[in-house]
């Protein structure tokens, strides 16, 4: 193949209780891109639609990630890259994580796969570390694996893929602020109590557990965060209100997707993550914020091949 277009998925990190360690890739939201070989051995931004977004390589996350791949593979070229960017930046889902997996997945596939997922989640992390000046994984990990993804080890890096429930529903409300990454992780605490600690690996192991074995109650009791919601929450619009109608409306969990500002919510059945996009679009209507809500399966299988 001398070109292939892909489909990058957005996604879910934190997911509550995995602060920089757990995240999820979803299905119904995603940027497109097309990336082809060059004779030159470079790496070239030629079209973005969508999103006003630098075309200099070393200020695209695309770009970045990109070079990163072309600095350990032995291709006499490079690549060619057009995105069609329909994640917002500051959007809370994975917009640069998408850009960065989606760029080096490609390449990767063009060249007849050298490179291993945890080799392109490396350098898809290059990306993350221009975007919010650190090389996180909780995004690009399952844009690239797919499905449930835990960050066990940053050094060396490990990635353990989870499974997902065949029954598991995503639902998303964007409001239409923006906050950087960046900005949101110098609001947090840098210690943290023993007691906060032992509660949040409580919910770690137990949400880990309950998406191995199918376990909905557990999933949706395990969906707490002591540590980062407490804090992230007030930059949110409305935050507790759509949380508490969320769970009334039959949500298994509620809490802020990535920095925020999305919110999303885990539900069994698509039934439930429908009712509970109701319930969220009802209480922005009532204050008045824009939006854009989405509801998807979870995505298992990343990026993929599209045409």
């Amino acid at each position: 193949m001398e070109e292939i277009k892909v489909f990058c998925p957005a996604t879910i990190a934190n997911v509550s209780c995995g602060f920089d360690v757990l995240g999820l890739a979803l299905d119904s939201v995603g940027d497109e891109m097309v990336v082809r070989k060059i004779p030159e051995k470079e790496i070239r931004i030629t079209k973005i639609i969508g999103q006003d977004l630098p075309l200099e390589t070393g200020k695209n996350v695309s770009g970045v990630a990109g070079l990163a791949l072309l600095e350990k593979s032995d291709y006499d070229g490079g690549f060619e890259i057009e995105i069609d960017k329909r994640i917002k930046p500051g959007s809370g889902i994975g917009s640069s994580a998408a850009s960065s997996a989606g760029a080096v997945w490609a390449m990767n596939e063009l060249l007849g796969k050298p490179f291993s997922k945890l080799e392109l989640v490396q350098f898809a992390m290059e990306g993350e570390k221009l975007a919010s000046d650190v090389a996180h994984a909780d995004n690009v990990a399952p844009a690239i694996y797919g499905g449930f993804t835990l960050v066990r080890s940053y050094a060396p890096l490990d990635i353990v893929p989870i499974p997902t429930p065949d029954e598991l529903f995503a639902t998303v409300i964007h409001p239409q602020i923006e906050i950087k990454t960046s900005d949101s992780r110098k609001i947090l605490k840098t210690t943290i109590s023993l007691e906060k600690g032992i509660k949040q690996w409580g919910n770690l192991g137990g949400l880990v557990a309950g998406l191995f074995q199918s376990d909905y109650d557990l999933i949706g009791r395990s969906l707490e965060d002591h540590i980062v919601e407490p804090i992230r929450s007030i930059l949110i619009p409305a935050f507790d209100d759509i949380k508490t109608n969320a769970m009334d409306a039959g949500a298994l969990g509620c809490g802020i997707s990535g920095s925020g500002p999305s919110i999303f919510a885990l539900s069994k059945g698509e039934n439930n993550a429908q009712n509970v996009a109701k319930s969220m679009e009802e209480t922005y209507k009532t204050i008045g914020v824009p939006f854009d809500i989405h509801i998807s399966k979870v995505n298992i299988h990343g990026v993929k091949k599209l045409g």
